[in-house]
Protein backbone atom coordinates (compact mmCIF):
# COMPACT_ATOMS: atom_id res chain seq x y z
CA UNK A 1 0.00 0.00 0.00
CA UNK A 2 2.78 2.57 0.87
CA UNK A 3 4.45 1.41 -2.64
CA UNK A 4 1.47 2.91 -4.36
CA UNK A 5 0.68 5.73 -2.29
CA UNK A 6 3.84 7.06 -3.36
CA UNK A 7 3.49 6.22 -7.32
CA UNK A 8 0.39 8.51 -6.80
CA UNK A 9 1.71 11.34 -5.41
CA UNK A 10 4.54 11.23 -7.67
CA UNK A 11 2.07 11.54 -10.44
CA UNK A 12 0.18 14.44 -8.91
CA UNK A 13 2.91 15.82 -8.71
CA UNK A 14 4.09 15.51 -12.47
CA UNK A 15 0.44 16.47 -13.32
CA UNK A 16 1.02 19.40 -11.60
CA UNK A 17 4.53 20.40 -13.00
CA UNK A 18 3.01 19.34 -16.85
CA UNK A 19 -0.08 21.62 -16.01
CA UNK A 20 -2.27 17.86 -16.87
CA UNK A 21 -5.94 18.71 -17.73
CA UNK A 22 -6.28 16.10 -15.17
CA UNK A 23 -5.95 17.91 -12.14
CA UNK A 24 -8.99 20.52 -11.46
CA UNK A 25 -7.42 23.01 -9.80
CA UNK A 26 -9.70 25.93 -8.59
CA UNK A 27 -9.25 28.70 -11.06
CA UNK A 28 -8.93 32.14 -10.19
CA UNK A 29 -12.20 34.20 -10.34
CA UNK A 30 -13.12 36.94 -12.95
CA UNK A 31 -12.82 40.25 -10.77
CA UNK A 32 -15.15 43.09 -11.69
CA UNK A 33 -14.42 46.38 -10.41
CA UNK A 34 -17.94 48.34 -9.07
CA UNK A 35 -18.57 51.93 -7.95
CA UNK A 36 -21.87 53.67 -7.26
CA UNK A 37 -23.24 56.59 -4.60
CA UNK A 38 -24.25 54.27 -1.63
CA UNK A 39 -23.96 56.58 1.04
CA UNK A 40 -25.40 59.07 -0.52
CA UNK A 41 -28.19 58.09 -3.26
CA UNK A 42 -29.27 54.67 -1.25
CA UNK A 43 -32.79 55.11 -2.62
CA UNK A 44 -31.68 54.15 -6.04
CA UNK A 45 -28.39 52.58 -5.41
CA UNK A 46 -29.03 49.93 -2.79
CA UNK A 47 -32.02 47.93 -4.95
CA UNK A 48 -29.11 48.33 -7.43
CA UNK A 49 -26.97 46.73 -5.39
CA UNK A 50 -29.69 43.87 -4.60
CA UNK A 51 -30.18 43.37 -7.95
CA UNK A 52 -26.43 42.46 -9.52
CA UNK A 53 -26.05 40.58 -6.28
CA UNK A 54 -28.90 38.45 -7.47
CA UNK A 55 -27.74 38.20 -10.99
CA UNK A 56 -23.89 37.55 -9.36
CA UNK A 57 -25.25 34.89 -7.00
CA UNK A 58 -26.92 33.02 -9.94
CA UNK A 59 -24.22 33.19 -12.23
CA UNK A 60 -21.70 31.73 -9.80
CA UNK A 61 -24.64 28.99 -8.80
CA UNK A 62 -24.34 27.92 -13.01
CA UNK A 63 -20.68 27.79 -12.61
CA UNK A 64 -19.69 31.40 -13.30
CA UNK A 65 -18.08 32.02 -16.78
CA UNK A 66 -15.66 30.36 -18.71
CA UNK A 67 -15.57 27.95 -15.95
CA UNK A 68 -14.47 30.73 -13.46
CA UNK A 69 -16.57 32.50 -10.98
CA UNK A 70 -17.12 36.04 -10.81
CA UNK A 71 -16.30 38.92 -8.53
CA UNK A 72 -17.32 41.96 -8.09
CA UNK A 73 -15.02 44.19 -6.11
CA UNK A 74 -17.44 47.28 -5.06
CA UNK A 75 -16.39 50.44 -3.82
CA UNK A 76 -18.59 53.91 -2.86
CA UNK A 77 -17.81 56.72 -5.76
CA UNK A 78 -18.66 59.44 -2.90
CA UNK A 79 -20.93 60.91 -5.34
CA UNK A 80 -17.99 63.43 -6.86
CA UNK A 81 -16.11 63.14 -9.67
CA UNK A 82 -13.01 63.22 -7.64
CA UNK A 83 -13.29 60.29 -5.79
CA UNK A 84 -15.10 58.25 -8.35
CA UNK A 85 -11.99 58.38 -10.53
CA UNK A 86 -9.30 57.74 -7.19
CA UNK A 87 -11.27 54.53 -6.22
CA UNK A 88 -11.25 53.77 -10.41
CA UNK A 89 -7.84 53.80 -10.48
CA UNK A 90 -7.76 51.51 -7.18
CA UNK A 91 -10.01 49.20 -8.35
CA UNK A 92 -7.76 48.79 -11.28
CA UNK A 93 -4.31 49.11 -10.29
CA UNK A 94 -4.89 47.22 -7.04
CA UNK A 95 -7.09 44.73 -7.51
CA UNK A 96 -6.84 43.80 -11.00
CA UNK A 97 -10.31 44.23 -12.58
CA UNK A 98 -10.96 42.90 -16.23
CA UNK A 99 -14.12 46.00 -16.58
CA UNK A 100 -16.11 48.78 -14.18
CA UNK A 101 -19.37 49.21 -14.15
CA UNK A 102 -22.27 51.41 -12.16
CA UNK A 103 -22.22 55.20 -11.26
CA UNK A 104 -25.44 57.29 -10.44
CA UNK A 105 -24.61 61.09 -10.75
CA UNK A 106 -24.25 62.13 -14.69
CA UNK A 107 -21.16 64.37 -13.98
CA UNK A 108 -19.46 61.06 -12.36
CA UNK A 109 -20.58 59.15 -15.14
CA UNK A 110 -18.52 61.74 -17.39
CA UNK A 111 -15.71 61.52 -15.22
CA UNK A 112 -15.78 57.66 -15.47
CA UNK A 113 -15.89 58.04 -19.53
CA UNK A 114 -12.76 59.84 -19.80
CA UNK A 115 -10.73 57.85 -17.09
CA UNK A 116 -11.91 54.70 -19.39
CA UNK A 117 -10.23 56.24 -22.10
CA UNK A 118 -7.10 57.21 -20.40
CA UNK A 119 -6.81 53.42 -18.95
CA UNK A 120 -7.93 52.04 -21.69
CA UNK A 121 -10.87 49.63 -19.72
CA UNK A 122 -14.08 49.39 -20.51
CA UNK A 123 -16.50 51.12 -18.90
CA UNK A 124 -20.38 49.93 -18.49
CA UNK A 125 -22.57 53.22 -17.00
CA UNK A 126 -25.64 51.63 -15.64
CA UNK A 127 -27.10 54.66 -14.70
CA UNK A 128 -25.90 58.24 -15.23
CA UNK A 129 -27.93 59.70 -17.96
CA UNK A 130 -26.55 63.05 -19.83
CA UNK A 131 -25.96 62.39 -23.31
CA UNK A 132 -22.00 63.10 -22.90
CA UNK A 133 -21.60 59.79 -21.96
CA UNK A 134 -21.99 58.26 -25.49
CA UNK A 135 -21.97 61.20 -27.34
CA UNK A 136 -19.74 64.16 -26.93
CA UNK A 137 -17.36 62.73 -24.54
CA UNK A 138 -18.19 58.82 -25.23
CA UNK A 139 -15.34 56.83 -26.53
CA UNK A 140 -14.61 52.75 -27.84
CA UNK A 141 -14.35 52.00 -24.16
CA UNK A 142 -17.52 53.63 -22.55
CA UNK A 143 -20.87 51.98 -22.60
CA UNK A 144 -24.37 52.56 -21.59
CA UNK A 145 -27.11 50.60 -20.28
CA UNK A 146 -30.11 52.84 -19.80
CA UNK A 147 -31.90 55.36 -22.57
CA UNK A 148 -30.30 58.57 -22.72
CA UNK A 149 -31.40 61.92 -21.66
CA UNK A 150 -32.16 62.28 -25.49
CA UNK A 151 -34.53 59.40 -25.91
CA UNK A 152 -36.33 59.34 -22.45
CA UNK A 153 -36.77 63.38 -23.37
CA UNK A 154 -38.06 62.31 -26.43
CA UNK A 155 -40.33 59.87 -25.53
CA UNK A 156 -42.33 62.78 -22.98
CA UNK A 157 -42.10 65.35 -25.84
CA UNK A 158 -43.75 62.63 -28.32
CA UNK A 159 -46.58 62.28 -25.37
CA UNK A 160 -46.85 66.42 -25.30
CA UNK A 161 -47.84 66.88 -29.00
CA UNK A 162 -51.83 66.06 -28.11
CA UNK A 163 -51.79 68.27 -25.26
CA UNK A 164 -52.07 72.08 -26.82
CA UNK A 165 -49.32 73.39 -24.25
CA UNK A 166 -47.24 76.22 -26.18
CA UNK A 167 -46.35 78.07 -23.46
CA UNK A 168 -43.65 75.84 -21.53
CA UNK A 169 -41.54 76.20 -18.03
CA UNK A 170 -38.74 74.11 -16.90
CA UNK A 171 -37.53 73.29 -13.43
CA UNK A 172 -34.13 70.83 -13.40
CA UNK A 173 -31.18 70.28 -10.51
CA UNK A 174 -28.47 72.90 -11.47
CA UNK A 175 -25.76 69.97 -12.22
CA UNK A 176 -25.36 67.82 -15.69
CA UNK A 177 -27.81 65.64 -15.67
CA UNK A 178 -30.80 68.08 -15.34
CA UNK A 179 -28.58 70.79 -17.66
CA UNK A 180 -28.58 68.31 -20.33
CA UNK A 181 -32.16 66.88 -19.97
CA UNK A 182 -33.51 70.76 -19.91
CA UNK A 183 -31.82 71.38 -23.44
CA UNK A 184 -32.29 68.33 -25.00
CA UNK A 185 -35.99 69.26 -23.94
CA UNK A 186 -35.58 72.72 -25.37
CA UNK A 187 -34.55 71.90 -28.55
CA UNK A 188 -37.00 69.12 -29.28
CA UNK A 189 -40.39 70.93 -28.26
CA UNK A 190 -39.46 73.83 -30.40
CA UNK A 191 -39.08 71.44 -33.09
CA UNK A 192 -41.92 69.14 -32.68
CA UNK A 193 -44.63 71.67 -31.49
CA UNK A 194 -45.35 74.32 -33.60
CA UNK A 195 -45.26 77.80 -31.50
CA UNK A 196 -43.83 76.33 -28.53
CA UNK A 197 -41.96 78.95 -26.06
CA UNK A 198 -39.71 78.62 -23.03
CA UNK A 199 -41.76 81.61 -20.62
CA UNK A 200 -39.53 80.09 -17.61
CA UNK A 201 -36.61 78.12 -16.46
CA UNK A 202 -35.54 77.26 -12.98
CA UNK A 203 -32.29 75.29 -11.53
CA UNK A 204 -32.07 74.81 -8.09
CA UNK A 205 -29.08 73.39 -6.54
CA UNK A 206 -29.00 69.72 -6.46
CA UNK A 207 -30.26 68.57 -2.84
CA UNK A 208 -30.88 72.57 -2.30
CA UNK A 209 -33.96 73.60 -3.63
CA UNK A 210 -36.04 76.94 -2.19
CA UNK A 211 -39.21 74.56 -2.87
CA UNK A 212 -41.31 77.83 -2.69
CA UNK A 213 -39.40 79.97 -4.55
CA UNK A 214 -39.19 77.73 -7.02
CA UNK A 215 -42.55 76.80 -7.67
CA UNK A 216 -43.50 80.78 -7.33
CA UNK A 217 -40.99 81.62 -9.87
CA UNK A 218 -42.95 79.28 -12.26
CA UNK A 219 -46.54 80.20 -11.05
CA UNK A 220 -45.74 83.73 -12.09
CA UNK A 221 -44.88 83.08 -15.58
CA UNK A 222 -48.28 81.22 -16.18
CA UNK A 223 -47.22 78.35 -18.21
CA UNK A 224 -50.00 76.06 -19.76
CA UNK A 225 -47.03 73.08 -19.52
CA UNK A 226 -44.34 72.09 -16.60
CA UNK A 227 -41.38 69.84 -17.83
CA UNK A 228 -39.67 68.66 -14.85
CA UNK A 229 -36.24 67.23 -14.46
CA UNK A 230 -36.10 67.03 -10.31
CA UNK A 231 -35.82 63.91 -8.21
CA UNK A 232 -35.38 62.17 -4.17
CA UNK A 233 -36.09 64.98 -1.64
CA UNK A 234 -36.15 67.83 -4.30
CA UNK A 235 -39.00 66.40 -6.21
CA UNK A 236 -40.91 65.49 -3.06
CA UNK A 237 -40.62 69.38 -1.67
CA UNK A 238 -41.82 70.56 -5.55
CA UNK A 239 -44.48 68.89 -5.63
CA UNK A 240 -45.85 69.27 -2.04
CA UNK A 241 -45.24 72.79 -2.82
CA UNK A 242 -46.79 72.50 -6.25
CA UNK A 243 -50.22 70.86 -4.89
CA UNK A 244 -50.50 73.46 -2.20
CA UNK A 245 -50.33 76.68 -4.85
CA UNK A 246 -52.37 74.99 -6.98
CA UNK A 247 -49.55 75.17 -9.79
CA UNK A 248 -49.94 71.96 -11.92
CA UNK A 249 -54.01 72.35 -12.09
CA UNK A 250 -54.67 72.66 -15.76
CA UNK A 251 -51.32 72.26 -16.62
CA UNK A 252 -49.58 69.51 -18.91
CA UNK A 253 -46.93 68.09 -16.70
CA UNK A 254 -44.25 66.30 -18.52
CA UNK A 255 -41.71 64.42 -15.88
CA UNK A 256 -38.41 62.39 -16.24
CA UNK A 257 -38.29 59.86 -13.86
CA UNK A 258 -40.76 60.26 -11.89
CA UNK A 259 -42.98 57.29 -12.39
CA UNK A 260 -39.86 55.49 -11.13
CA UNK A 261 -40.56 53.50 -7.68
CA UNK A 262 -37.32 55.38 -6.13
CA UNK A 263 -38.96 58.60 -6.09
CA UNK A 264 -42.74 57.95 -6.67
CA UNK A 265 -43.04 55.96 -3.07
CA UNK A 266 -41.49 59.15 -1.22
CA UNK A 267 -44.57 60.71 -2.63
CA UNK A 268 -47.41 58.65 -0.47
CA UNK A 269 -50.69 60.09 -1.37
CA UNK A 270 -49.05 63.39 -2.43
CA UNK A 271 -48.73 62.04 -5.86
CA UNK A 272 -49.65 64.21 -8.42
CA UNK A 273 -52.23 62.93 -10.57
CA UNK A 274 -52.31 63.27 -14.20
CA UNK A 275 -48.35 63.84 -15.33
CA UNK A 276 -46.87 62.22 -17.96
CA UNK A 277 -43.81 60.80 -16.72
CA UNK A 278 -41.11 57.88 -17.56
CA UNK A 279 -40.87 54.89 -15.12
CA UNK A 280 -40.94 51.27 -14.18
CA UNK A 281 -44.59 49.88 -13.43
CA UNK A 282 -43.27 46.82 -12.15
CA UNK A 283 -45.85 44.86 -10.96
CA UNK A 284 -47.52 45.56 -14.23
CA UNK A 285 -45.55 43.84 -16.60
CA UNK A 286 -46.80 40.22 -17.44
CA UNK A 287 -44.11 39.10 -19.42
CA UNK A 288 -42.44 35.73 -17.81
CA UNK A 289 -39.38 36.38 -18.17
CA UNK A 290 -39.55 39.71 -16.44
CA UNK A 291 -42.07 38.08 -13.71
CA UNK A 292 -39.54 35.47 -12.77
CA UNK A 293 -37.24 38.33 -12.02
CA UNK A 294 -39.61 39.69 -9.60
CA UNK A 295 -40.75 36.75 -8.16
CA UNK A 296 -36.91 35.66 -7.24
CA UNK A 297 -35.99 39.09 -6.10
CA UNK A 298 -38.94 38.96 -3.52
CA UNK A 299 -38.37 36.42 -2.41
CA UNK A 300 -34.36 36.99 -1.83
CA UNK A 301 -35.31 40.29 -0.30
CA UNK A 302 -38.92 40.33 0.98
CA UNK A 303 -39.14 43.82 -0.80
CA UNK A 304 -40.47 45.23 -4.07
CA UNK A 305 -37.77 45.65 -7.15
CA UNK A 306 -36.75 49.33 -8.22
CA UNK A 307 -35.70 50.13 -11.22
CA UNK A 308 -32.08 50.40 -10.20
CA UNK A 309 -33.00 46.57 -9.17
CA UNK A 310 -33.59 45.67 -13.08
CA UNK A 311 -30.60 47.84 -14.18
CA UNK A 312 -28.24 46.33 -11.74
CA UNK A 313 -29.32 42.09 -12.37
CA UNK A 314 -29.58 43.41 -15.87
CA UNK A 315 -26.00 45.12 -16.30
CA UNK A 316 -24.35 41.74 -14.68
CA UNK A 317 -25.67 39.51 -16.85
CA UNK A 318 -24.92 41.16 -20.07
CA UNK A 319 -21.19 41.62 -18.67
CA UNK A 320 -21.66 38.09 -18.46
CA UNK A 321 -22.29 37.41 -21.90
CA UNK A 322 -20.23 39.61 -23.15
CA UNK A 323 -17.22 37.62 -21.57
CA UNK A 324 -18.50 34.51 -22.54
CA UNK A 325 -18.90 35.83 -26.22
CA UNK A 326 -15.51 36.73 -26.22
CA UNK A 327 -14.26 33.99 -24.91
CA UNK A 328 -11.43 36.15 -22.64
CA UNK A 329 -11.18 39.18 -19.92
CA UNK A 330 -9.18 40.88 -22.66
CA UNK A 331 -9.98 44.41 -23.04
CA UNK A 332 -10.53 44.57 -26.77
CA UNK A 333 -11.68 41.24 -26.99
CA UNK A 334 -15.13 42.79 -24.68
CA UNK A 335 -15.45 45.60 -26.57
CA UNK A 336 -15.33 43.71 -29.84
CA UNK A 337 -18.23 41.35 -27.99
CA UNK A 338 -20.24 44.48 -27.07
CA UNK A 339 -20.08 45.90 -30.00
CA UNK A 340 -23.28 45.69 -31.86
CA UNK A 341 -24.28 42.75 -29.82
CA UNK A 342 -27.75 41.53 -29.21
CA UNK A 343 -28.77 40.38 -25.65
CA UNK A 344 -31.80 38.37 -24.37
CA UNK A 345 -32.74 40.50 -20.83
CA UNK A 346 -35.30 39.96 -19.02
CA UNK A 347 -37.25 43.22 -20.17
CA UNK A 348 -36.53 41.58 -23.88
CA UNK A 349 -34.19 42.22 -26.33
CA UNK A 350 -31.48 44.99 -26.10
CA UNK A 351 -28.77 45.37 -28.46
CA UNK A 352 -25.85 47.85 -27.73
CA UNK A 353 -25.31 49.75 -31.07
CA UNK A 354 -21.96 49.82 -32.12
CA UNK A 355 -21.63 53.51 -33.27
CA UNK A 356 -22.06 55.34 -29.88
CA UNK A 357 -22.37 52.22 -27.79
CA UNK A 358 -25.82 52.60 -26.49
CA UNK A 359 -28.01 50.13 -25.61
CA UNK A 360 -31.66 50.12 -27.22
CA UNK A 361 -33.26 49.72 -23.59
CA UNK A 362 -36.46 51.38 -23.90
CA UNK A 363 -38.56 53.19 -20.86
CA UNK A 364 -41.70 53.15 -19.67
CA UNK A 365 -44.21 56.43 -20.36
CA UNK A 366 -47.39 56.53 -18.93
CA UNK A 367 -49.67 58.58 -16.49
CA UNK A 368 -49.17 59.05 -12.73
CA UNK A 369 -52.30 57.82 -10.58
CA UNK A 370 -52.91 57.31 -6.64
CA UNK A 371 -53.40 53.92 -5.91
CA UNK A 372 -54.67 54.24 -2.47
CA UNK A 373 -51.89 55.73 -0.17
CA UNK A 374 -49.05 55.51 -2.99
CA UNK A 375 -48.93 56.46 -6.27
CA UNK A 376 -48.62 53.87 -9.82
CA UNK A 377 -48.14 54.45 -13.54
CA UNK A 378 -51.37 54.28 -15.62
CA UNK A 379 -51.93 53.71 -19.20
CA UNK A 380 -48.61 53.29 -19.32
CA UNK A 381 -46.30 51.49 -22.69
CA UNK A 382 -43.05 50.34 -23.40
CA UNK A 383 -41.19 52.32 -25.71
CA UNK A 384 -38.26 50.75 -27.50
CA UNK A 385 -35.53 52.86 -27.42
CA UNK A 386 -34.62 51.87 -31.28
CA UNK A 387 -36.88 54.64 -32.32
CA UNK A 388 -35.72 57.55 -30.25
CA UNK A 389 -31.78 57.34 -30.54
CA UNK A 390 -29.94 60.27 -31.60
CA UNK A 391 -29.28 58.92 -35.97
CA UNK A 392 -25.74 58.12 -37.24
CA UNK A 393 -25.24 61.38 -38.42
CA UNK A 394 -25.74 63.14 -35.29
CA UNK A 395 -23.23 61.16 -33.53
CA UNK A 396 -20.91 61.28 -35.68
CA UNK A 397 -21.17 65.04 -35.69
CA UNK A 398 -20.12 65.46 -31.98
CA UNK A 399 -18.15 62.15 -31.28
CA UNK A 400 -14.50 62.66 -31.16
CA UNK A 401 -12.91 59.35 -31.56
Amino acid sequence: MAKISTIRWLALGAALALGAPAVHAQQAPIKIGELNSYAQWAAFTVPYRNGWQMALDEINAKGGVLGRKLEIVSRDDGATTGSATRVADELVSREGVSLLFGSFLSNVGVAMADFANQKKIVYIAAEPLTDAVTMAQGNRYTFRIRPNNFMQVGMLVDQAKASGAKRWAIVAPNYEYGQSAAAVFKRLIQERVPGAQIVAEQYPALGKIEAGATASALEQAKPDGIFNVLFGPDLTQFVREGNTRGLFEGATVLSLLTGEPEWLLPLKDEVPAGWTVTGYPWDEIKEPTHKAFVDAYRAKYNDTPRLGSLLGYMVVNMIRDAIDRAGSTETEAIIKALEDAKFDTVIGPVTMRGIDNQSTMGAWVGKLVLKGAAGGMTDWTYKDGTSFMPTEAEVKAVRKD
